[in-house]
């Protein structure tokens, strides 16, 4: 039996997702609590990773070391980039995430790993840098109607795929904010998501992940920011994919 297993980063993020899992066994792995249950008639793992990369890799190994595992889905709150269109409660999903700060920090600019020459990882004789895109298929089966920008329906938001960029340290200016949507053509930032792909490249495993838009990025007013109507609209659409997937 394989599972789809679907990873946040913090409680809130997945509270109504737990609610609704039927036939729930909950156990220790890795000092992490790991619920396994079933979600619109699939056998499913839902865990919190905790903030941040390490916590986030280490979190997708221990899954992958320990259960067969179908995919991963990602989900949680994000920051949308000023100029992608997503507004406070949106839905951003991934077509490909990006290391927004792995490589050289030089004089006048930032440069990737292809700077040092080292790739992150390599999956047989591909090398990745910075980049990891997703696994279209897996994406098109969880959502059939997988495009730009749609209502889907599914509530009072709207859904736009695009890039990603994971960073170490969130965008504390708009001027930063700015600087790496320009430097990486992107929509959503968080500080998970490429290093829960990176994993998954390793294991052959697909990778989705899906952000639910909690504030503008660079914008640290928390008076702006929306994490629960975010969180509340990400859980919504991933009960929703699940319920009408074809995978």
């Amino acid at each position: 039996m394989k599972l789809l297993a679907l990873v946040s980063s913090m409680p809130f993020e997945s509270e109504a997702v737990l609610a609704s899992l039927k036939k729930i066994r909950t156990f220790q792995l890795a000092g992490k609590s790991v619920h396994k249950g079933q979600l619109s008639g699939r056998d499913i793992l839902l865990v919190n990773s905790g903030i941040g990369k390490v916590n986030a890799a280490h979190t997708a190994t221990c899954i992958m070391e320990n259960f067969a595992v179908q995919g991963i889905v990602n989900f949680g709150v994000g920051g949308a980039y000023l100029n992608s269109g997503l507004k406070l409660g949106d839905i951003a999903v991934a077509i490909k995430e990006i290391y927004g700060d792995e490589g050289v920090a030089g004089l006048k600019k930032w440069t990737g790993m292809e700077e040092i020459g080292i790739p992150i990882v390599k999956a047989g004789k591909r090398k990745y840098f910075n980049e990891f895109t997703l696994d279209k298929k897996f994406a098109n089966a969880l959502i059939p109607s997988h495009p730009p920008l749609a209502k889907v329906g599914w509530g009072d938001f709207e859904i736009k795929s695009g890039a990603f960029v994971t960073v170490s340290a969130a965008s504390g200016t708009p001027r930063k904010a700015i600087e790496l949507e320009k430097t990486f053509h992107a929509v959503c930032e968080n500080m998970e998501g490429a290093a829960i792909a990176q994993v998954c490249v390793i294991y052959k495993i697909p990778f989705l992940e899906i952000r639910g838009i909690s504030n503008i990025a660079g914008v640290r007013d928390k008076k702006k920011w929306d994490l629960r109507l975010a969180s509340a609209n990400c859980q919504q659409a991933v009960q929703e994919i699940l319920t009408h997937a074809g995978y």
